[in-house]
């Protein structure tokens, strides 16, 4: 499917303004490659197991394919930040400021810390940028900043951001020690050398810890420039993407049985105005699914509706999951369960070329820059130079613990994941650790959410005055 740039649903103007968006988030995913990705082939090309060029362009397939093999969940994790209600009721203009405000901080920030060669997280970044501009939209509109971002939200992500550099320096470090106790070839904790490559099977060690990483990036990070891509179009061509266009006949049939099997089983627990509530917008979406095939058959001016219905329907049995009332079986969770997946298909998908452009992106940006952020990871973290056991270790743990964020939804710090993991590498092996290097990443760390926050926030105040 293309974006019906030409079709005369948009003004020329609002093209431009389109097109400079979409290009604003794939260059967010291009500075990513490059600023993230170095962390993932640091090992590799420190260690000397590849040159610098095969390692970065393998890297970037990695990332490439990575962006195809992790689903969409980080995506719409990242897109939930925001309330339903703004995202279901933000006028086009303060979308479009919204966007660009929060693409404008996260880029500034990656670049500044990239320059400074600083590992810093791209996730945090991004975050940070979309919670600025949601509050700074709560206050401009005059309601309270409880209203201006999805706190449950939040807080999932920010735990999850706040523990998985602790993850990884924990069990690095841990799986350091067990390296020890069961392979005792001395070569392997000794500083790498930067004359000599390592034995084949170190090399293939790593190259396949490299790999894991790369793909586990690819998958997590470039989730959240789908979820970026997917803002845009729905604010700029709501009645095209609203709605997931490639539902046929068995998709909508299965949407339809869904709604009927929700609608049959709140008629049986009729308790409660929010079950009164939910009954409404489940016959209002059979009422509008009646007699369709497709969702592109659901006339234009319809589609934005049904898709705020779905997304508050949504919200609402997320609710009923988590606290069940009383009489409630667990069959009839399973149920919800189910339902609940079939109608989130038609609003949380990402078409095929915004997969491919976002892979492309993020695999091309891996293939530059990447030296600055190599030379941190490998010597200035330790008191000592990155041995090659150190970087397998770190690498593993890096690569699962990314993996795990991905089958949760959430979204993680690759850069501060693998930093930490070396970190962790590094005390476990007593080497000690540079502090004043730590000490920066650390800064990074804590002042990267307040300044992107407040970034974006400054910026949409700016750009809500000309769009």
């Amino acid at each position: 499917m293309t974006i019906p740039l030409f079709d005369g649903s948009l003004s020329g103007v609002t093209v431009v303004f389109l097109l400079a968006a979409l290009a604003v988030a794939l260059s967010f995913e291009f500075v990513n490659g490059f600023h993230d990705t170095a962390n993932a082939v640091a090992t590799v090309i420190y260690t000397r197991s590849l040159d610098p060029h095969t390692a970065v362009a393998w890297s970037g397939l990695c990332n490439f394919l990575g962006v195809y093999l992790g689903g969409t969940a980080v995506a719409f994790s990242i897109m939930n930040l925001l309330p339903v209600e703004v995202l279901v009721n933000t006028d086009h203009g303060a979308g479009l400021a919204m966007v660009l405000a929060l693409l404008v901080a996260a880029i500034a920030w990656n670049l500044g810390t990239w320059y400074l060669a600083i590992p810093a997280s791209s996730s945090h970044t991004l975050v940070g940028a979309i919670l600025g501009v949601g509050l700074a939209n709560a206050v401009l509109n005059g309601r309270s900043l409880g209203s201006g971002v999805n706190w449950d939200k939040v807080s999932q992500i920010g735990f999850s951001l706040f523990l998985s550099p602790l993850v990884g320096f924990v069990c690095a470090g841990a799986l350091l020690l067990i390296f020890k106790g069961l392979a005792r070839h001395p070569k392997l904790y000794e500083p790498a050398s930067l004359n000599e490559r390592p034995p084949m099977w170190v090399r293939g060690t790593l190259l396949a810890t490299c790999t894991g990483v790369s793909l586990a990036h690819g998958s997590n990070d470039g989730q959240k420039g789908i979820g970026l891509l997917m803002l845009i179009l729905i604010g700029f061509l709501p009645a095209h993407y609203a709605l997931n266009p490639a539902h046929d006949v068995a998709e909508v049939s299965r949407l339809v049985a869904a709604d009927d099997a929700l609608l049959g089983l709140f008629e049986k627990h009729a308790a409660g105005s929010e079950r009164s509530a939910l009954r409404e917008g489940l016959a209002s979406v059979r009422a509008t699914l009646a007699g369709k095939h497709r969702l592109s058959e659901v006339p234009l001016a319809e589609r934005w509706p049904l898709r705020a219905r779905l997304i508050v329907i949504d919200k609402a049995l997320d609710a009923l999951q988590k606290a069940p009332p009383a009489g409630l079986a667990e069959g009839e969770l399973s149920e919800i369960r189910t339902a609940r997946s079939a109608l989130r298909g038609a609003v949380y998908y990402a078409p095929t070329w915004v997969l491919a452009s976002v892979a492309l992106s993020l695999g091309l940006g891996t293939m530059i820059g990447w030296k600055r952020i190599v030379v941190t990871v490998g010597e200035r973290i330790g008191k000592t130079h990155l041995s090659y056991a150190q970087g397998a270790a770190a690498e593993i743990v890096a690569a699962g613990t990314i993996g795990l964020a991905d089958f949760g939804g959430l979204p993680v710090s690759t850069t501060h994941v693998l930093s930490s993991g070396v970190a962790g590498t590094m005390a476990a092996s007593g080497a000690g650790l540079q502090y004043h290097t730590v000490r920066t990443i650390a800064l990074a760390w804590l002042l990267t959410l307040p300044v992107s926050m407040a970034l974006s926030a400054l910026l949409f105040a700016l750009f809500r005055q000309i769009v």
